[in-house]
Parts: structure tokens; C-alpha cells; sequence
């Protein structure tokens, strides 16, 4: 699992757009009064969509500024959890857990996967800038594991080979499909229910 780092290079700016100003004035007044500073996990949230899903140290300054609390407080929250990007990312940005459930099924066939076609490093963005990759915590699809995250999607019930033409297609400026690459919808059973099928299941 690799460290968070901040990248060197900051803009010195950052404002929200006028559409993001909406979303954000919005959202702060679902909280109470004297309240407004929950927001700042949400506002960060939408400071990293607009900024290529990354967000710069003056877009945690400005969300402070903006929700009338202490920087730090909005570096801590921003460094503590892994789905904020501190540094730039690939225009597809694959998260492969490896936490248990994921591991025992094959992730690490998938980070394997990753490295041979995107960068042996994680973090390091492919020079046409379409592609990067980390290994993250438990992304709470347990049950169609190994999956990823890529961007907003998830693509879950994995191997190897599945991920390779994901990639694959990432790289030549296809969309790949999100699901489950094994047919199933949801987390439902492979091969349809297998319980409560008919009255003899189903205690009276």
C-alpha cells in the first residue's frame, strides 16, 4: 500500500465553478446551524471532480475559507481518507483492493495485471495521460470480489485476463462496461436463488 504524498507542483488557486457554488451552498444548508463544518468531506468531494480528480492544497484553503474553519481540519479529513486524491491521477484512475475478501480471490493477479500493463509503480500516470493505478482498502464489494474502482464505477467478479481487456480498452480510448464480469446482477447468486424457491422453503 503506498503513502499518500502531496504533489510538489500546487496551483495557486482554486475557486468553485459557478454550477459547484450551487451544489456546495447546498448542500451546507442541509446541516444545522453551527453545524456547517460536516460539510467539508462532501465540499472536498466536489473540489476533486472539478479539478481532474485531484484536489490542490489552495482547494482545502478555500473550502476553510468557505466553511469559516481551520485549515488544518480540512488537510486532516483530505489526508486522512484514500477516496481524496492529493495528487494528479490518470484520466481512468483504477483502485484495486486487496483487502482480504479481494486478495483469497485473486487481486493480486490484478495488481499484477496493472503493472505489466499500465506502470510498474503506482501512481505513475501513463504518458498519454489515460491511466493510473493504487491499491486501496476494502471498497465494500466483498462479495463479487476481486473488483476495482475505476473513477466512479466499479467492475467487480474479476480475473487476470478480465482486467487486461479492461485495460486494454481504457488505453485505446474505449469505455469499458461496469458490473460484474461474470454475468450476475448485483450480488445475486451465480446460478439464480437457490433458497426459498417454494412453499417448502418457507416456514408457515
Amino acid at each position: 500500500m503506498s503513502i499518500k504524498k502531496i504533489f510538489k507542483n500546487q496551483p495557486e488557486k482554486f475557486e468553485f465553478d459557478l454550477s459547484n457554488k450551487k451544489l456546495a451552498d447546498r448542500i451546507i444548508n442541509n446541516y444545522p446551524s453551527g453545524k456547517q463544518k460536516s460539510a467539508v468531506m462532501a465540499l472536498l468531494y466536489i473540489a476533486q471532480r472539478q479539478n481532474q480528480n485531484w484536489i490542490p492544497l489552495s482547494a482545502m484553503k478555500y473550502i476553510a475559507k468557505y466553511l469559516n474553519i481551520p485549515y488544518i481540519k480540512v488537510y486532516e479529513v483530505a489526508t486522512f481518507y484514500t477516496m481524496y486524491n492529493l495528487s494528479p491521477v490518470g484520466e481512468y484512475f483504477i483502485q484495486v483492493c486487496t483487502t482480504t475478501p479481494c486478495m483469497i480471490r485473486g487481486a493480486y493477479k490484478l495488481v499484477e495485471a496493472c503493472k505489466e500493463k499500465i506502470s510498474n509503480k503506482e501512481n505513475e500516470i501513463t504518458k498519454d495521460g489515460k491511466c493510473s493505478w493504487i491499491e486501496v482498502e476494502c471498497l465494500g464489494a466483498c462479495v463479487n470480489a476481486p473488483m476495482i474502482q475505476i473513477n466512479e464505477n466499479y467492475f467487480e467478479d474479476l480475473d487476470k485476463e478480465k482486467i487486461e481487456k479492461i485495460i486494454d480498452q481504457i488505453l485505446k480510448g474505449q469505455t469499458p462496461k461496469p458490473g460484474s464480469y461474470r454475468g450476475r446482477k448485483n450480488s445475486e447468486p451465480e446460478n439464480n436463488r437457490k433458497t426459498l424457491m417454494g412453499d417448502k422453503n418457507v416456514r408457515g
